[in-house]
């Protein structure tokens, strides 16, 4: 490893929160996790590469889907705690669920609502 993913803070279960915001929208995308073998593909391979804390192993995003992240650049925050990915993000489609990015649920008179469309079926995506 290098000596730049030592400055990361990671925590107790050696991961560090990764926000990842589309390029040129500055959409946030998601919030996943990498590990050091991941930043350090990340950073070699240029698109993104989490650790799936499900699955216990490095995601390739895109691998089964075809949606990989290109990434424009990588950055830490000031507390070397979180790291921010800006990427473009190939397809459309960030998230698991068929749409754009994670955070289409929205607190609305007091429930969880989903307010942004489905752009196509997972079963379409990951079959």
């Amino acid at each position: 490893m290098t000596a730049w993913i030592e400055q990361v803070k990671w925590n107790s279960d050696g991961l560090v929160p990764v926000i990842t915001q589309e390029f040129e929208s500055k959409q946030i995308l998601t919030l996943a996790w990498m590990n050091k073998d991941a930043l350090q593909l990340t950073a070699e391979k240029g698109h993104a590469v989490y650790w799936s804390r499900s699955r216990q192993k490095l995601w390739h995003k895109g691998e089964q889907s075809g949606h990989q992240q290109l990434v424009k650049s990588i950055r830490m925050d000031c507390d070397n705690d979180a790291i921010l990915l800006e990427v473009i993000q190939k397809g459309g489609i960030a998230c698991h669920t068929g749409r754009h990015h994670c955070f289409f649920n929205k607190l609305q008179e007091g429930q969880w609502q989903a307010v942004e469309p489905v752009l196509k079926d997972p079963k379409d995506i990951y079959s």
